[in-house]
């Protein structure tokens, strides 16, 4: 007898979002703490916890932060020296931006970051979406992509304000906004905060897209974004976001489609491997003989 599929599955599933219970406890990350069936809390891998400066040297960091100089070798030795000891919360933003020179490029640069979520949201309205409800709206961005690909002609005659790259970026985006630290409070479920979050998350990472069309979105910026959204203002993420991806000394080349930074990255390590291939081997050896004799 011949199978019947079933016919909701083949039907296309559309993307529910996680709710977030009343009672969910967070971290002093953010991070959601939940429990598993022994009603054990379940916390990530590493105990982490935020450095405590005194209060003297609290005072001493908020000064150098406020004469901040990124050309001073006083002020990049100094701001070495608090790594070391461990940023407060309260003060990653401020640091960050003084590092990444968030202000001086936002200054200095050409590009608008306003005016470009203004051009952003006319195709957005197109498609009838909203950066609210970009999660949800993913099955709809790909039945649109898929009719545009078929009727490639006929689409091309309609005044329109999107095309399918215009769709498929929406749709990448939206794809890594719901795996992106799902668990984080500014992220998880679909509170306000979390909504917020997520379109918060979603315009920078398309204005970043239209900044360098070069480089576009890649699947892992959506990671680096959050964590800046973590810590400072959306505008001031974007900027941040693409100091790190665009300036040599950071990461830049890493999302760029020739991967050439990450063609020499491996080389890098594959050098560093057969150098050390004697010792690697011995700990291979060790390790498994120690797994071995516990059998």
């Amino acid at each position: 007898m011949e199978r019947r599929s079933s016919s909701t599955g083949s039907k296309r599933r559309s993307w529910t979002p996680r709710r977030r219970s009343e009672n969910v406890r967070f971290d002093e990350f953010g991070f959601a703490i939940t429990k598993t069936k022994g009603q054990k809390l379940l916390h990530r891998c590493h105990d982490y916890r935020y450095p405590q400066l005194s209060s003297v040297r609290v005072k001493e960091l908020c000064e150098l932060l406020s004469y901040w100089n990124g050309a001073s070798f006083l002020c990049k030795s100094q701001i070495e020296r608090f790594i070391r000891m461990g940023i407060p919360s309260s003060l990653r933003g401020r640091v960050w931006r003084c590092l990444l020179s968030v202000d001086n490029l936002r200054r200095t640069s050409h590009f608008n970051y306003e005016a470009c979520l203004a051009e952003v949201r006319g195709p957005l309205v197109d498609l009838g979406v909203s950066e609210y409800g970009i999660l949800s709206a993913i099955a709809t961005l790909s039945e649109t992509q898929n009719d545009l690909e078929a009727n490639q002609q006929q689409s091309t005659s309609l005044e329109m304000r999107f095309a399918v790259d215009d769709i498929t970026l929406f749709r990448q985006i939206a794809l890594d906004l719901q795996r992106s630290f799902p668990t984080h409070r500014s992220l998880l479920g679909n509170s306000p905060e979390a909504i917020e979050g997520q379109a918060k998350l979603f315009r920078v990472l398309i204005a970043y897209a239209r900044y360098n069309p070069e480089v576009g979105y890649c699947q892992g910026m959506s990671y680096i974004a959050a964590v800046l959204l973590m810590q400072l203002a959306e505008e001031e993420a974007f900027w941040a976001l693409t100091a790190l991806l665009d300036q040599p000394q950071y990461v830049a080349g890493l999302y760029n489609m020739n991967l050439s930074s990450k063609t020499l990255h491996c080389a890098i390590r594959l050098s560093e491997v057969e150098q050390n291939k004697s010792f690697i081997l011995f700990e291979i050896i060790s390790l498994g003989l120690f797994i071995f004799s516990q059998d």
